[in-house]
């Protein structure tokens, strides 16, 4: 999905925001979701992973608030899904666009993506970003996930989750992504929750916010529950 792609003006695409902490299962769950309903798919953290990639790959220190800032002046973030992937491209100023793909999934990433996020001016700035990505969307609908989304990203979507899960069992799960060591894991998904929480709450589900809770689901059911969930808020009564 291009910024450049421009929104038909007969219709408004159903916007399905996600919500959730660390190994909830957010983007594969959500990117599962957005393929059943024929909808597009926009992972926000992505873009925060971007943006922090750029700065380490510029020597600019993630805690160095007004660097950071600078570098969105000319920071172009896109994304594509393809089959089960979706590509992540990242270009600035007068540069190619390069894929980040893989980059932005390195330690050195996930290790300082919370200082980026942290920093007001950036979440500003990236928000409205995905607020124009939401609104030029070429598909029926689109599904948006990440931190804060439905509540301050998209609080108008028709559709609004929470999806979380016991930690024990989130941390199973990312430990099997990444495959570093149970405790490594638990202790990184404990900080970023930690570090995450001084932001946004992400644990408790806002008003008019529905929660889905797949401690005891697995993948193709918590899909389900998503889906299921979407398409009775969205069908016609």
């Amino acid at each position: 999905m291009s910024a450049d792609e421009a929104l038909s003006p007969a219709r408004t695409p159903v916007v399905v925001a996600i919500d959730g902490p660390a190994g909830s299962g957010k983007s594969s769950v959500s990117k599962a979701a957005a393929v059943a309903l024929g909808y597009a798919f926009l992972d926000t953290g992505a873009a925060y992973r971007a943006l922090t990639w750029l700065a380490l790959e510029r020597g600019v220190p993630p805690t160095d608030a007004a660097a950071i800032v600078g570098l969105l002046h000319d920071f172009h973030y896109t994304t594509e899904v393809h089959g089960d992937t979706t590509i992540v491209r990242v270009a600035d100023g007068a540069r190619a666009s390069v894929d980040v793909t893989e980059a932005i999934r390195e330690p050195r990433v996930t290790a300082a993506v919370s200082d980026i996020a942290r920093i007001a001016e950036v979440r500003i700035a990236l928000n409205e970003v995905f607020r124009r990505l939401i609104r030029r969307t070429d598909r029926p609908g689109i599904v948006v996930e990440g931190r804060d989304i439905t509540t301050v990203v998209a609080p108008d979507a028709e559709v609004r989750i929470l999806l979380t899960a016991a930690e024990e069992v989130r941390i199973a799960r990312r430990s099997a992504e990444l495959s570093p060591g149970a405790a490594s894991t638990a202790s990184q998904l404990r900080e970023r929750d930690r570090r995450d929480a001084q932001v946004v709450d992400f644990l408790t589900a806002a008003p008019g916010v529905t929660t889905i809770d797949s401690t005891e689901l697995d993948f193709g059911q918590t899909v389900q529950a998503v889906v299921e969930l979407v398409r009775a808020t969205t069908s016609p009564h």
